[in-house]
């Protein structure tokens, strides 16, 4: 157990040493959703409550999460693209080890944007200080896991020139099945449906509810938690098996 601790220690090492050499696309990774709250907020905070900051802030963190997606997908395509892994796989480390590699990196990078963007929303609304931002932020962490888990398993299936199509998917399934950018009243049949069984509008709920609060635990903060929680764990599970598959045809 020592012996693997210290293997995925070492691992997330390196990673976050790769992760600083970017320092342009983590620019990016939270510039550009930054000015989209900021845009957003001022444009359209007086016209619509999906755009206070109450609602705003919460779902900009996690349609900023998606594209972590594509930034551990690139990782570890670019790592695949090299010797580097193939170096790797002929030691002791094991799938798993190397997954929570690239995961252990990444989720700092997840808290700093939450972070940055509920500070922002406090600066340009003072009402929206609370102390819930603080578990709120923490609940960040745990749905990044999910966008994370997927940028890993396409990572694992994609090169690095096709990564950037595949986890587009992910971010435009953010943006459209959130229900960020558009009220859901008067929405019926598939699409709500969809919203509801898919992880993106839930993994959005449960920011908006840890500022907010709720009135339902059930069906307000646990149940969208299962549901982000299962997709995790599949993409983390196809992620780890496609890994191991890669590992054993080298």
């Amino acid at each position: 157990m020592f012996n693997s601790l210290k293997r995925i220690a070492t691992l997330t090492r390196r990673n976050v040493r790769e992760i600083l050499r970017d320092p342009l696309s983590l620019a990016f990774m939270m510039g550009l959703p930054l000015l989209m709250e900021i845009l957003f907020y001022f444009l359209f905070h007086n016209m619509t409550a999906q755009f206070e900051m109450r609602y705003l802030a919460p779902g900009i963190v996690v349609f900023a999460e998606a594209f972590t997606t594509l930034f551990a997908g690139l990782l570890l395509a670019i790592d695949r693209g090299t010797s580097f892994l193939t170096r790797l796989y002929v030691s002791k480390a094991r799938p798993y080890e190397f997954i929570f590699g690239y995961t252990l990196a990444l989720l700092p990078v997840s808290l700093l944007q939450s972070v940055l963007f509920f500070a922002v929303g406090g600066l340009l609304d003072a009402s929206f200080w609370s102390v819930r931002m603080i578990p709120a932020a923490l609940l960040s962490l745990f749905t990044s896991l999910l966008f994370i888990g997927l940028g890993i398993l396409f990572g694992s299936l994609c090169s690095e020139k096709s990564i950037g199509g595949v986890s587009a998917t992910v971010i435009t399934g953010q943006s459209v099945l959130s229900g960020m950018w558009f009220p859901l009243e008067g929405l019926s049949g598939g699409f709500l449906t969809a919203m509801k069984v898919l992880p993106f509008k839930n993994a959005s709920l449960l920011i908006q509810n840890a500022v907010n609060g709720y009135a339902d635990a059930w069906a307000d903060m646990l149940l969208p938690l299962l549901i982000v929680f299962g997709y995790t764990v599949v993409a983390f599970a196809a992620a780890i098996a496609v890994f191991s598959g890669k590992m054993k045809n080298v």
